[in-house]
């Protein structure tokens, strides 16, 4: 896939209406709805700055959880839950929507850019372009949560087109969303000329450098629960890296394919065969891998025990393994670190990161929470903002959002 892609830097904008995906999927408070962290609004601030001091008038879009656009469906839903159909009223599923609209965001960019954010009350409807047509350039807009459309989530190229028939440009900065064909992320573009905002650049020049060019030696860490969420990342990396080490759940059924006691730890049976393909082909192609040595459990694993976290001489052996390291990638905690009884391995893995001297790049998802809740955040070159995102680049495969940007 070809990571070069024209930015916002490459075309211009002054006086033109741009459509801008970003990702204010933002965690909410259950019962007052209000955002619990607004990080996700303030990375998109440098994209929309640059816009609007350009002259460019900005209409946003995002979606905000998963929302049910149709009422059949979501009866459907609620009833497969266990919900009483009999219950289940159109009022109580426009309840539902009321709780993922993006009003609260548009409030909170709004204090954030220290400017009136105008806010549309539906997507593609009679409001949102009433109030694009009439924007200016230096203004900016929020269109209502773009999952409240049917055909977002179906790429439906009417709803793309709609979408795309009130701008003259398209900007991606949606890294999040950027593995999913959606009419908003990736349909539209085959309606308007296409660039990347600022955040998305920065992910395909740090993450596409690290996967096709990295400064050596390439280490990959890889950690969470499943092999069956990680085959096509240890196979893609096993292509490129010079050592991979795998902790987490998974290193357990590496343990078991190879003859190991692993008690009540996590096992995916039906995936022991592979774990012995890839110590195969880590073997074949001349890539150090590593897997534990030790364990945490609340005993040694004995047979009705369950492994927790790596163990300490672990520790040791994969740190070591990260000290002179020119690029580190790394995907998945190496244990439950919720709980701080079983979050050293991690937490020695972060910290072997913010000392390493290397390129450091954290895939987003648990690796990332785990970097931030430790305090380590700071010292890593570049923690990806989209967990499902980062993970398929690293698995090597086409990412649509990005697949139909403008080639520089």
């Amino acid at each position: 896939m070809n990571y070069n892609k024209k930015t916002v830097y490459d075309i211009d904008v002054a006086g033109k209406k741009v459509l801008l995906r970003c990702d204010f999927n933002v965690p909410q408070d259950k019962a007052t709805g209000a955002i619990t962290s607004d990080k996700r609004i303030v990375a998109a601030l440098p994209t929309i700055r640059y816009l609007l001091g350009q002259g460019a008038a900005v209409i946003a879009c995002s979606h905000l959880g998963k929302p049910e656009p149709s009422f059949e469906k979501w009866v459907k839903k609620q009833t497969e839950k266990g919900k009483d159909p009999a219950e289940l009223t159109e009022e109580k599923w426009q309840k539902s929507l009321k709780k993922l609209t993006l009003a609260p965001v548009a409030e909170r960019l709004s204090e954030l850019l220290g400017k009136p954010v105008v806010f549309a009350h539906d997507v593609v409807g009679p409001d949102a372009k009433a109030k694009a047509a009439a924007l200016k350039g230096g203004e900016i807009m929020l269109l209502e949560n773009t999952r409240f459309e049917k055909g977002e989530t179906k790429n439906d190229p009417a709803l793309a087109k709609e979408l795309a028939s009130m701008a003259e440009v398209y900007v991606s900065d949606a890294f999040g969303s950027v593995h999913r064909a959606h009419a908003s992320t990736a349909g539209v573009a085959a309606y308007l000329p296409a660039v990347s905002g600022l955040l998305v650049a920065k992910e395909l020049e740090v993450m596409g450098k690290a996967l096709d060019d990295p400064k050596r030696p390439f280490v990959a860490v890889l950690g969470g629960a499943k092999v069956s969420d990680k085959i096509a990342v240890i196979n893609n990396l096993l292509e490129k890296a010079d050592t991979v080490i795998i902790g987490g759940g998974m290193a357990y059924t590496f343990a078991k394919a190879q003859g190991g006691e692993i008690g009540k730890s996590l096992l995916e049976e039906d995936k022991c065969a592979y774990a012995l393909e890839m110590i195969e082909k880590a073997k074949a192609k001349g890539v150090k891998l590593l897997l534990p040595v030790d364990t945490v459990a609340a005993k040694e694993i004995p047979a009705d025990m369950m492994g927790m976290d790596i163990g300490p001489k672990t520790i040791e052996l994969f740190c070591a393994a990260t000290r002179g390291a020119g690029t580190i990638v790394w995907n998945g905690p190496m244990g439950v670190f919720e709980f701080p009884a079983f979050a050293n391995g991690t937490k020695a893995m972060a910290k072997a990161l913010a000392e390493s001297g290397a390129v450091t790049i954290i895939g987003g998802g648990d690796s990332a929470a785990a970097a931030e809740q430790l305090g380590f955040a700071d010292k890593i070159t570049h923690i990806s903002t989209g967990g499902g995102a980062s993970l398929e680049f690293l698995e090597g495969k086409e990412l649509p959002g990005v697949a139909c940007l403008l080639d520089k």
